[in-house]
């Protein structure tokens, strides 16, 4: 006996998932995400490093264009972002060389440890422009 084929449901029209306003991101995601992001800035900013190497080797000319362009309210704001990715970058990844080791995997210390992460690397970057912008750094004499 052949069966007869049903209509489907109608399923209910359900809500869109309210994620950007009641889901908090951890603490751990948030740094996890900025740790890959810092991660692929840092690769691009090798650039940077590699213009400035290039720049010093030919001369006082091509190493002018550089400095003007590096001490630009822009060149600035892109140097204290790799600074800063630097900074973020390598105290995240001694968290997770302790995280490798076995210590730190407790919610409450791995969520210290994230906020302790985010605000060294804004002490740090911050302290380095402040030694550079002074004069204590050997630059700007």
């Amino acid at each position: 006996m052949a069966e007869t084929p049903r209509a489907a449901p109608k399923l209910a029209a359900r809500p869109l998932s309210p994620f950007t306003t009641i889901f908090r991101w951890p603490i751990t995601m948030v740094t996890s995400i900025t740790h890959r992001i810092t991660g692929v800035a840092l690769s691009v900013g090798t650039i940077l490093l590699a213009w400035w190497l290039i720049a010093a080797a030919n001369g006082p000319d091509s190493y002018q264009t550089f400095v003007d362009t590096a001490s630009s309210p822009l060149g600035q704001i892109v140097l204290f972002g790799f600074s800063w990715a630097l900074a973020f970058h390598t105290l995240n990844g001694i968290r997770h060389l302790a995280w490798d080791m076995g210590y730190g995997f407790k919610v409450p210390t791995a969520n210290k440890t994230g906020i302790l992460v985010i605000v060294l690397s804004l002490v740090l970057t911050i302290a380095a422009f402040v030694v550079v912008w002074t004069g204590h750094g050997g630059y700007y004499q």
